[in-house]
């Protein structure tokens, strides 16, 4: 007759048999898919650049301080089904509240980046759209921070499922509200200046 204590071995090697074999069967259930929203083996939707990194300094040419043109900006991993990309970039820490420095949008679903120094024009050569920042202006306006602490400057970028057909000079508010229930994944890059 086995002991009490047998039995409880038995229970418990049974356990770790059972947990090990639901372990190594778990990406095949279906209830698992939320684990990866992306699906398994596909690309995290993101967004990098050149011309600083993630969390960095954002360097002067690239603020009203030095030439203020736009930073490169590449991304991958976009998710199936995306028809277009618009791009937000805002300086949270603004001693007014959330301060917009470029929107665009439109820019073609095969985009994989925009280069550095993207003209300040309503129509952006490889195609997309510039609207108005909060200098008042078509196109990007650098980070241009009063002095003191260091702001952060977030570029976010969206995979919309359809263009937006706005009207060139938009506001950021008009983009925000006619990407609405349109976007399929999102990615940001925050570079940091400081004065």
């Amino acid at each position: 007759m086995p002991t009490p204590s047998n039995v409880r071995l038995q229970f418990v090697i049974s356990v770790v048999i059972f947990c090990f074999l639901i372990a190594s069967q778990a990406d095949a259930w279906p209830g698992n898919a939320f684990l990866d929203v992306q699906g398994a083996g596909s690309m995290t939707f993101s967004i990098f650049s050149s011309s600083f990194s993630q969390g960095g300094e954002i360097p002067r040419k690239f603020t009203c301080d030095g030439a203020d043109v736009s930073p490169e900006l590449s991304w991958t991993g976009a998710p199936e089904g995306t028809q277009s990309f618009a791009l937000l970039a805002d300086d949270p820490d603004a001693p007014v509240g959330i301060w917009t420095h470029w929107v665009l949008y439109d820019l073609p679903a095969q985009a994989t980046g925009l280069p550095e120094g993207v003209s300040k024009v309503d129509e952006v050569p490889s195609g997309g759209r510039q609207g108005r920042n909060d200098f008042r202006k078509i196109g990007y306006g650098g980070p241009c921070p009063p002095p003191g602490k260091p702001h952060r400057y977030f570029f976010k970028l969206y995979a919309l499922d359809r263009m937006l057909n706005l009207k060139p000079g938009s506001s950021k508010q008009e983009v925000e509200q006619a990407m609405q229930n349109h976007i399929l994944s999102r990615a940001e890059l925050m570079g940091k200046y400081q004065r």
